[in-house]
Parts: structure tokens; C-alpha cells; sequence
């Protein structure tokens, strides 16, 4: 089956949140068909290693399959906090564009499926 590039925005929507030096990025699919491939392709170590150069030390993984999505916890990724740092823009829903701009692997039949209106 043949499997295309394409970033996470045209599959999926995020929310974030910020607490101290903690990050929460929920990834969730517009389809459900879309689903079984962020499970496969968005994995703790695709997410660490994408948030690596920030200094993140573990990332946590939680399935939701109910609503076909998943939430991403993330520690010392905030470089100290929100409060704390020297960034201009730190926060959690900043981040979630990273996590939304990263491109993954997946079949071109699921590509073609609209997002919701």
C-alpha cells in the first residue's frame, strides 16, 4: 500500500496545556480512520525525539480510543516554566504547532479523507 509524507495538521487537531515545567498535548484525529496510524506513527519516542533539542526527559503516551485521540505528557520541556523562562513564548499551545507541523507516513487512501465542517 502506498504511504505518503504528510504533516500532522492535515489529519489531526491539538490541544495544549502548561503547568510548571510540564507540557500536555492532546493529538486528536478529525476521522476515525485516521486513528489506527497516528497510534502507529505519533509513538512517545517520535514525540521525544521531536521535542529532544527543548531538553524534554520523558514523554508519556495515553490512548483515548473512544475519541480517537491520544495525550502526550511531556516533562522539562518548558525549559523551567512559563514564568520561569526566558523565551518570549513557552507555552503549551505553541508547542502543539511543533507537534502539528511534523509529518508522518501514511497511506494515500487516508490522505484524501476531508476534514469535518
Amino acid at each position: 500500500m502506498p504511504k505518503t509524507l504528510t504533516p500532522l495538521h492535515e489529519l489531526a487537531h491539538a490541544r495544549a496545556g502548561d503547568k510548571g515545567n510540564r507540557l500536555n498535548i492532546s493529538l486528536i484525529a478529525y476521522r476515525p480512520e485516521i486513528w489506527p496510524t497516528l497510534v502507529e506513527e505519533v509513538t512517545e519516542a517520535c514525540v521525544a525525539q521531536l521535542f529532544a533539542t527543548r531538553g524534554v526527559t520523558r514523554v508519556q503516551r495515553f490512548l483515548l480510543p473512544n475519541l480517537h485521540a491520544m495525550n502526550f505528557v511531556l516533562d522539562d520541556v518548558l525549559e523551567g516554566g512559563v514564568n520561569g523562562s526566558l523565551n518570549l513564548d513557552t507555552h503549551g499551545k505553541t508547542l502543539s504547532f511543533c507537534l502539528l507541523s511534523h509529518q508522518i507516513f501514511v497511506p494515500e487512501h487516508i490522505r484524501g479523507v476531508p476534514e469535518p465542517h
